[in-house]
């Protein structure tokens, strides 16, 4: 009876002892979703740049001229006034147009303007084409010598006979040498300030006046 309880318990002893081994030696299956190489995160498309805004117009210079601006009276002076935008500047109540590189007023001059009937406009405007021997198509032939066109309706500016008593016809006419000094030193696209009593000086910002 002993011998039998010991035999038996040797078989299954040597059972237990062989399914052991059999589960040790299967192979666990492997799923290829836990092995995947994770995928790389986009790369969002760059912001568009915002288009670049006006860059202030400060004055840092103002020429010395005594007294107010006579008709027919211009001045320049742009010795050693290093490169930079331009910006013209008129004032309608003084009647003065100013040509600035850089923020350093380079030119000054008294202007003709419009009358009540056919005013020169105020704001700013881009100076749009540029002919140095302009005759107006409007005006009968007129002869506007350096014409700079601010408007589509025929506002420019271009040199002109001035003196007291003269108007144009919403026009800002100035000097003929004068006109040629600020034909040379502009381009298209160059902005011209038309302001009504605008004081300027020095560290105005002009842009945000």
């Amino acid at each position: 009876m002993n011998a039998r309880l010991l035999l038996a318990s040797g078989v299954l002893a040597i059972a237990v002892i062989v399914g052991v081994f059999a589960l040790s030696s299967s192979k666990p299956t492997t799923h290829r979703a836990a092995t995947t190489t994770p995928a790389k995160t986009p790369v969002s498309a760059a912001k568009p740049k915002a288009p670049p805004k006006d860059e202030p117009f400060v004055i840092k210079r103002i020429l010395p001229i005594e007294g107010a601006i006579k008709y027919g009276e211009w001045h320049w002076d742009d010795a050693q006034v290093p490169p930079g935008p331009i910006v013209v500047t008129v004032d309608l109540d003084a009647r003065v147009l100013s040509v600035f590189r850089g923020g350093y007023e380079i030119g000054a001059s008294a202007v003709l303007l419009g009358t009540e009937d056919k005013p020169t406009p105020l704001g700013v405007f881009p100076i749009t084409q540029k002919d140095k021997d302009h005759v107006s198509n409007i005006y009968t032939g007129a002869p506007m010598p350096y014409m700079q066109r601010l408007t589509n309706d025929g506002i420019t500016l271009h040199g002109s006979d001035v003196a007291l008593g003269y108007a144009s016809h919403g026009c800002v006419g100035m000097p003929v040498d004068f006109a040629a000094k600020v034909f040379a030193a502009t381009k298209v696209g160059d902005k011209v300030y038309i302001t009504r009593g605008k004081q300027v000086g020095l560290g105005d910002d002009l842009a945000g006046g």
